[in-house]
């Protein structure tokens, strides 16, 4: 044995003095050197644990929604687009013949309830005037036939049936002021010979048919003006004829713009037409819409989205939750703010605002809805 390990020193160690000693400090440097190494690589492992920890500042950012179990619904896309409200509209039409004078406002100004629209310079305003003179001087003469007719009838000088009369012309030439004075009133006429076209309510001019300078005819069948409020508003939306048997009164609507993508208006359907365009071939609907701040312009177009139940229940999330990468549906599964996994899931359905998930999910977890983005890429690169 002793010989043995002799031969085993001779072939590591050689026939040198402290041989031994060196070989016995090379593996002391080894050992040293591998203890510092799993140190470092410790360290660096914790080192990476907290860079993905969530700072102050990212957790603002970040949005946390919980799984919910609900009633799965579905979807239906409609074209559509923004209307006044036609029980709010009035059709200002010109009630005289004449030369236009002046036009106060411009399409889409707000108008005040008897504001001035227009002011049109016209001879039938001026025959009315006379007419009202006429009117008037014809019940002075009558009264004054009727105080000395009465005189006379007392002093009998003159029979009941001349005081009868002449009471009787006093009648119609009051009769014939009263409507001349109505003329003015309905009219909105003064003392001029200038018609004044002015607003019948507040709202906004949706139309305009009228410059100044224009000569209009008494027969006139074209409005000058439509003024609308647009407090509320209608969207009518076009429904194809398979999806016809889908639509129910009172069904909510998420309805979007192009102006305002990021904005959702909700309202119901209060109205369905139960006839087809004999050229779209398509049924309208009515949706109907507080308009707060006046965001909805009339003619706009907008996208209609109808939900209605389909029945059985599923776990549901914000729709914006899901990130798509490398073929497969993922979310960001929030436990801590050291502790987020990412987690795939499958997915049903997607509408607007809900993604329904078959599996992956349990009620009550939380997810990551907003710039969730950006932890799955400081997690997954």
């Amino acid at each position: 044995m002793k010989a043995e390990t002799k031969q085993f020193d001779l072939l590591f160690y050689g026939n040198r003095p402290g041989a031994a000693k060196r070989f016995f400090y090379l593996c002391s440097l080894a050992f040293v050197s591998f203890w510092l190494s799993s140190c470092t690589k410790t360290e660096e492992k914790q080192e990476e644990a907290k860079a993905f920890m969530l700072s102050d500042t990212m957790m603002s950012r970040i949005t946390l929604d919980t799984v919910k179990t609900e009633t799965v619904k579905n979807e239906l896309t409609l074209v559509g687009k923004v209307v006044p409200d036609e029980n709010q509209i009035i059709k200002i039409f010109p009630l005289v013949g004449g030369n236009v004078e002046d036009v106060n406002v411009e399409l889409g100004d707000n108008v005040k309830k008897g504001q001035k629209l227009a002011t049109i310079r016209s001879g039938e305003v001026a025959d009315f005037e006379r007419q009202l003179i006429q009117a008037q001087s014809d019940l002075l003469i009558a009264q004054k036939n009727l105080s000395s007719t009465e005189d006379l009838y007392e002093s009998k000088l003159v029979p009941e049936r001349d005081a009868i009369t002449a009471r009787q012309m006093v009648d119609k030439a009051q009769a014939e002021v009263n409507r001349v004075k109505e003329i003015f009133s309905i009219y909105g006429l003064g003392k001029s010979t200038n018609y004044t076209v002015k607003s019948p309510i507040n709202g906004f001019i949706i139309s305009k048919n009228v410059n100044r300078g224009m000569q209009l005819r008494s027969d006139n069948s074209e409005s000058l003006f439509t003024v609308g409020q647009i407090a509320d508003v209608w969207v009518m939306a076009n429904v194809n004829e398979s999806d016809i048997p889908r639509i129910k009164l009172g069904m909510s609507a998420n309805v979007q713009t192009i102006s305002f993508p990021d904005e959702i208006f909700k309202g119901k359907v209060d109205k369905i037409y139960n006839v087809l365009d004999p050229e779209s071939k398509a049924m309208q609907i009515r949706i109907q819409l507080q308009n707060v701040g006046f965001k909805l312009k009339p003619e706009m177009h907008a996208t209609v989205n109808l939900n209605f139940d389909e029945g059985g229940q599923m776990n549901a999330i914000p729709s914006q939750s899901i990130i798509f990468d490398r073929s497969k549906n993922w979310v960001m599964v929030f436990h801590s703010r050291s502790k987020i996994e990412t987690r795939p899931v499958e997915v049903y359905r997607t509408l607007a605002n809900r993604a329904y998930i078959k599996s992956g999910l349990k009620d009550g977890e939380r997810v990551i809805s907003k710039n969730q983005l950006l932890v799955y890429d400081a997690l997954n690169d």
